[in-house]
C-alpha cells in the first residue's frame, strides 16, 4: 500500500511539473510573440499590456489549478515555470549573440573590400 502512495506522488508531481512547464513555454512564447509584433503595431502600450493582461491570468488560473490543495504541486509548477525561464533566457541569449556576431562579421567583410 505504501509503495502506491509514493507512485501517486510521484505521478502527481510529474504532472504538476509538466503543467508548470506548459504554462512556462505559453507565457514566454505569447511574450516573444508580443515583442516581435510591437514593430508592426501602432497600439504599442495597449499591445504590451493587454498581452501581459491575458499570459498572467492564464498563467495564475493555471497555477490555481495546479495547487489544488497540495503546495507541493504548487512547488512543482513553479519548478517546472522557471526551468522554461532558464532555457528561454538562454535561447535569447544565443539567438543575440548570433546575430550580433553576424553583423559584425558582414562589417568586417565590407571593410575588407575597401
Amino acid at each position: 500500500m505504501e509503495n502506491v502512495l509514493v507512485d501517486n506522488i510521484f505521478v502527481e508531481l510529474t504532472l504538476a511539473l509538466l503543467a508548470g512547464t506548459l504554462l512556462g513555454v505559453f507565457f514566454f512564447a505569447g511574450l516573444w510573440w508580443t515583442v516581435r509584433q510591437l514593430k508592426s503595431t501602432q497600439h504599442v502600450a495597449l499591445l504590451f499590456i493587454a498581452s501581459l493582461l491575458f499570459r498572467s491570468a492564464i498563467v495564475i488560473a493555471g497555477f490555481y489549478f495546479i495547487a489544488g490543495d497540495n503546495g507541493y504541486h504548487l512547488l512543482a509548477g513553479l519548478l517546472g515555470f522557471m526551468l522554461v525561464r532558464l532555457m528561454a533566457t538562454r535561447y535569447t541569449l544565443q539567438v543575440e549573440q548570433a546575430q550580433s556576431l553576424g553583423k559584425t562579421l558582414i562589417v568586417n567583410k565590407q571593410e575588407d573590400r575597401l
